[in-house]
């Protein structure tokens, strides 16, 4: 009798790497068995109708339906099937459907090649990807790739954790961010964490609208796991092996003894809430991949909420958890029903909505987001702006070090960098504030 296991087990690992075609799983199929078996075809039709044409399943994906599948067992129990053809299957490059060459993603098939393109050697690929989530158990000290710190948002005195890598996987982690997902463009309603886009233009198409919805996402990085992120690759069109240790040296198990340290501001619900997801390889906060993969793992649910907001005649953008939608008398007239509908493709998509954050805005007060008004144009806000102006003239007549009453380290830089904030939204009133910045009196070293 055929081991079964074993057969599916090869197949699975032929079928894997290949295109998502009938001839291509057939011929890749009869070099695994060293035949062009007559039930090869009809398996292969059936693997494509379940698991879908456009798919990148994984092997333990592959090796489920073949185990189950009629067909491919009575052929197990009716041939004498050998396993190991002449020719061994190499990996290759199989990018999901719709997914344009012009990405330019390294062609990166082997855990050889993966780690030769980071500098690595294969053990100390193994160290920094982390598959077993020894970080989990590893005591506080040298051994863990990660520092932690706990920090109070602004809104409901909850808590956030950082999760910083060390400097040497920070290296491998930017090599990736640069290498591979800055060559994979996010949907055109995220405006966050990509080059020409920024709050500006986050803002800009929700200008002189009867209504503005905004929104937000509640965990939004850490609420990613590990799987969506090795979806991604898999995309791209890598190889499981090699998707699993990319999406490994990006993702995280927090320690146990973090949730020691856990700050007395955050409520039991919310340390629960906390554990729920930092418990599980996730998506950190604090990585320089982070970014770029959350916007990417949500590409979905920005399609899905861009056609939603356009049945309405509406618009919607994202930057990283803020969401906006805006539009004219049919948005309003339906809002209830618009935002209901919203919050349950959020869900779907496996994300929360942070409902303390939602706010329904019409032409009547001030409409903001991620601290510009949008009512006629993308402005800064008048009290901000003229707080800024109003420490810059102190500055001028009493001199700059009293102003600083919150202790800035470096105060000079401080203010450049919110001067330069304001002319980028609004030069007119940029340079004014930069006429009074250049009129104070520096002390000197």
């Amino acid at each position: 009798m055929v081991n079964q296991d074993l057969v599916a087990s090869a197949l699975a690992a032929a079928f894997v790497g290949g295109r998502w075609q009938v001839d291509e799983l057939v011929a890749r199929g009869a070099r695994a068995l060293g035949r062009r078996w007559s039930w090869l075809r009809p398996l292969a039709s059936r693997l494509l109708h379940v698991l879908g044409e456009d798919s990148l399943p994984s092997r333990s994906q592959i090796e489920r339906f073949l185990l189950q599948d009629a067909g491919f067992q009575r052929a197990c129990l009716e041939h004498a099937i050998r396993v190991g053809g002449p020719g061994r299957n190499y990996p290759m490059m199989s990018p999901a459907a719709g997914s344009p060459a012009s990405w330019g993603v390294p062609p990166l098939v082997t855990v050889g090649e993966l780690a030769k393109w980071l500098g690595l050697e294969g053990k100390q690929l193994d160290w920094f990807a982390d598959r077993r989530s020894l970080e989990r158990t590893t005591p506080a000290g040298p051994l863990r790739h990660y520092k932690y710190y706990w920090l109070s948002k602004r809104l409901g005195g909850s808590a956030r954790l950082v999760e910083a890598p060390k400097w040497r996987l920070k290296m491998l982690q930017r090599r990736v961010l640069r290498g591979i997902l800055d060559n994979i463009p996010p949907h055109a309603a995220a405006h966050g964490f990509w080059r020409g886009r920024s709050i500006r233009s986050f803002a800009a198409a929700h200008v002189g609208q009867a209504v503005v919805l905004r929104m937000d996402l509640k965990d939004f990085f850490p609420s990613i796991a590990k799987a969506r992120i090795v979806a991604v690759f898999r995309t791209a069109g890598y190889p499981e092996d090699v998707c699993q240790l990319l999406a490994a040296l990006c993702t995280n198990h927090v320690p146990d003894d973090v949730w020691q340290r856990f700050p007395q501001y955050g409520g039991a619900a919310d340390r629960w809430r906390h554990e729920g997801l930092y418990a599980r390889p996730h998506l950190p906060q604090g990585t320089p991949t982070s970014p770029a993969l959350a916007n990417l793992c949500a590409y979905r649910l920005d399609c899905r909420l861009t056609g939603l907001a356009h049945a309405v005649g509406g618009k919607y953008t994202r930057y990283a958890d803020d969401l906006l939608f805006s539009g004219g008398e049919a948005l309003a007239r339906s809002l209830r029903r618009f935002e209901a509908t919203a919050c349950s493709v959020i869900i779907d998509e496996g994300f929360a909505v942070n409902f303390r954050k939602r706010r329904i805005m019409r032409q009547g007060v001030r409409q903001h987001a991620t601290g510009l008004v949008l009512n006629r144009h993308v402005n800064v806000a008048r009290d901000e702006y003229d707080r800024l102006k109003a420490t810059l003239h102190n500055c001028v007549c009493q001199g700059p070090t009293g102003q600083n009453r919150g202790g800035v380290r470096d105060w000079r830089l401080h203010l450049q960098g919110r001067i330069a904030f304001v002319e980028s939204i609004n030069p007119d009133r940029g340079r004014r504030l930069r006429r009074l910045f250049d009129r104070i009196q520096w002390p000197r070293d």
